[in-house]
């Protein structure tokens, strides 16, 4: 019986821990999106300026301001994508977690919005 029990708290334990990562691993993205979002907007600033100065992994690049722009947004995207699909992931994660402490599950977070076509059908319906 103390075994199931040490198990069962072993479980609950992974869970938690996969859930707190999860979090953690969105929180570095969002900054690391937060970064690039003002590096952006330094960018679009400086747009009179033909070259400019890149960081790239070990190095600092001279490159067309539009390719730096163009570079810049595209790793925002990759952020946004990332950062959205960890926490559609979180989402089971945290009832996993839930039902093993056997808790009652979040209300109402599993909601999507409507699509266009669903909601003139909705508005349709109500006149």
């Amino acid at each position: 019986m103390e075994n199931i029990q040490r198990q069962h708290l072993a479980e609950i334990e992974a869970a938690a821990e996969g859930v707190l990562s999860h979090r953690q691993l969105i929180v570095n993205l969002d900054k690391q999106r937060q970064k690039t979002r003002e590096a952006i907007k330094a960018v679009e600033n400086n747009k009179a300026v033909k070259k400019t100065w890149v960081w790239n992994g070990s190095m600092f690049l001279k490159i067309p301001t539009e390719m730096a722009e163009k570079s810049l947004r595209k790793d925002f995207r990759h952020y946004e994508e990332q950062i959205d699909r960890l926490r559609k992931e979180l989402k089971p994660r945290v009832n996993k977690l839930n039902d093993l402490e056997h808790k009652d599950g979040l209300k109402g977070f599993d909601l999507f919005p409507l699509h266009e076509k669903e909601l003139s059908k909705v508005l349709a319906n109500l006149d």
